[in-house]
Parts: C-alpha cells; sequence; structure tokens
C-alpha cells in the first residue's frame, strides 16, 4: 500500500493536509505578522487552512534573488548548495514494496482546481538534491527559483531527470534514475510574495507520482 506524507524540512514535523493543516507564510516577526505586498515571507508555520492557530516554526527560506535564497533569515546561499534538512518541504512517499518513482509533478493552485493559479500570492518553488548536511558546493537540484502556477508544474528540470526521478530514500538515489526503494523523499524550499493585502488562504500545493 503507497503513502504520501507532507513533513516540515529539517525537523519532520508532520503536515497533515491541505484542508485542515500546512504551511503559512508571515512576516520576520513571526506567526501572526502580515508580509507586506510585493515581499517575499520571513517567516514559515504549520498552521490550518485560514493560518490562524499557530503550530511549529519551521525552516524559513526566503527568496532574495532568482538563483539563491535566505536561509532562516541569514545565510544567503546558491539554491544548489542548500542541504536538504534545511528545505521548507519534505515529501515522503512510501510503498510496502519497493518501487520505483517517475512523473513526479508538484502544482500550486487555488486548492479548488490544478487548473487554476492561487488568488493574488506568488509562490516560488526550488527542488533540493543536497544530501550532505554541510552548505556548500555538490548540489544536482535547481540552480534557479521555478514558478509553478495552476496547470503550470513543477517537473522539467529537475522532477523528472537524473537522480531525482526515483530519489529513494532520504533523496539520496543511490542507482540514480533506476533507484528502487520502499521510501522515496523529494526536499523543496518555498517562498510566499502576496500580490494584494489581506490573507490568502485560496493558495495550496498538490503533490503526485507514478510508481512500478
Amino acid at each position: 500500500m503507497a503513502s504520501i506524507n507532507f513533513l516540515a524540512g529539517g525537523f519532520g514535523f508532520p503536515i497533515q493536509n491541505l484542508n485542515n493543516s500546512g504551511l503559512g507564510f508571515f512576516g520576520p516577526g513571526g506567526f501572526g505578522q502580515s508580509v507586506p505586498v510585493n515581499t517575499w515571507q520571513g517567516s514559515t508555520f504549520i498552521t490550518d487552512g485560514n493560518g490562524v492557530n499557530q503550530g511549529p516554526q519551521v525552516n524559513n527560506v526566503q527568496w532574495v534573488h532568482p538563483n539563491s535564497g535566505a536561509v532562516q533569515g541569514g545565510t544567503i546561499l546558491s539554491l544548489n548548495t542548500i542541504p536538504n534538512y534545511q528545505g521548507t518541504l519534505n515529501i515522503h512517499f512510501n510503498n510496502s514494496t519497493p518501487v520505483r518513482t517517475q512523473n513526479a509533478q508538484l502544482f500550486i493552485y487555488d486548492r479548488v482546481s490544478t487548473s487554476n493559479p492561487p488568488s493574488s500570492v506568488m509562490c516560488a518553488v526550488a527542488q533540493l538534491i543536497h544530501p550532505n548536511v554541510v552548505q556548500g558546493g555538490g548540489g544536482s537540484g535547481d540552480t534557479s527559483w521555478q514558478f509553478p502556477a495552476g496547470s503550470s508544474y513543477l517537473n522539467a528540470s529537475v522532477l523528472n531527470n537524473g537522480s531525482a526521478f526515483s530519489p529513494g530514500q532520504s533523496g539520496l538515489s543511490p542507482q540514480g534514475g533506476a533507484t528502487i526503494d520502499m521510501n522515496h523523499d523529494w526536499y523543496f524550499c518555498l517562498s510566499a510574495n502576496p500580490t494584494t493585502i489581506g490573507s490568502k488562504t485560496n493558495f495550496g500545493l498538490l503533490f503526485s507520482t507514478e510508481y512500478l
């Protein structure tokens, strides 16, 4: 039997689902602080679908440049030098028997239809493939932020080629795209930027993958 779990990167805090629990993006002052229009979030928390109930604070990676992000409001790093565990989101796939994964897709949408973009918010996404726990060279993930929205899904640059095709446990991918494992992990940095005032609740993430 197969399952997909959403975990907050770094700590492994479970994110139950997009209806009752998810990630909320806030200002640098922490939970509940608004993010000014046309700026990127300064903190990230697990919260409910309306961003009202505070959960654990999790890794925050803020967009600062098309090719880099600020980790926890401090060091600015090239995206492919950020270790997996310092990402915002870990998507963990598990199956009762070892399998290979393929055609992974990630949508950012309005929580109604994956054909629709989120409402009045821009979301930047970068996949990390850097199992080393030390910041620095050697990663093979995204080198620039991507902006999937609606029917535009994140897959072409990294999700479906090379070692990311079938990542295996912890994204180690020992057999590259042919890796067979009971567990497969994808890691992402997420950054959000509101384009109008007000809470952004029509804003969700959907992930799917094939396995064989």
